[in-house]
C-alpha cells in the first residue's frame, strides 16, 4: 500500500491486521432517529478501512507520549492517511479493532510491485 500523493510505501500486506466483519457490534453504532418519511437503510458490511500493526513511520504515535488517539500522516508529503486509537475503532463493517491503526483505502494506492525490504546478499 502506497500514499496516493507521494507514492511512498506505507504498509505491506504482511502488516495488515485481519478481522471478521462484525454483525452484533453494529447495534453500538450511533444512528439518527428516523422521521416518518425516511426509509429504513440496510447496513453495508464492506470494510472501507485497512487496519495495520503500528509501523515505524507513524511518528504521531511515537511523539505523543500518553496520547491515546490521533491522525496518521505520510512522512514524505504530510498527507493524512488515517487515524489511530489505542482504545479501539469500529470498522465500517461493524467489527471493533483494539488497538487500532487504520488507513483509509481512498488515500492509498495498492501496489502490485514487490519491493524487497531487505536486499539479498550474495557471496
Amino acid at each position: 500500500y502506497c500514499c496516493k500523493k507521494h507514492i511512498r510505501v506505507v504498509a505491506a500486506h504482511d502488516n495488515v491486521v485481519e478481522h471478521t466483519p462484525g454483525e452484533k457490534e453494529r447495534v453500538f453504532k450511533w444512528q439518527k432517529r428516523k422521521t416518518r418519511n425516511s426509509s429504513i437503510k440496510t447496513g453495508n458490511n464492506e470494510c472501507s478501512l485497512i487496519f495495520v500493526e503500528p509501523l515505524q513511520w507513524m511518528t504521531t504515535v511515537e511523539e505523543g507520549v500518553g496520547v491515546l488517539e490521533g491522525k496518521l500522516y505520510c512522512v514524505g508529503c504530510n498527507a493524512r492517511l488515517g487515524y489511530f486509537n489505542w482504545s479501539g475503532i469500529q470498522c465500517s463493517c461493524g467489527s471493533w479493532i483494539t488497538p487500532a491503526f487504520q488507513l483509509q483505502q481512498g488515500r492509498l494506492q495498492i501496489s502490485k510491485v514487490l519491493i524487497p525490504l531487505i536486499w539479498p546478499q550474495f557471496g
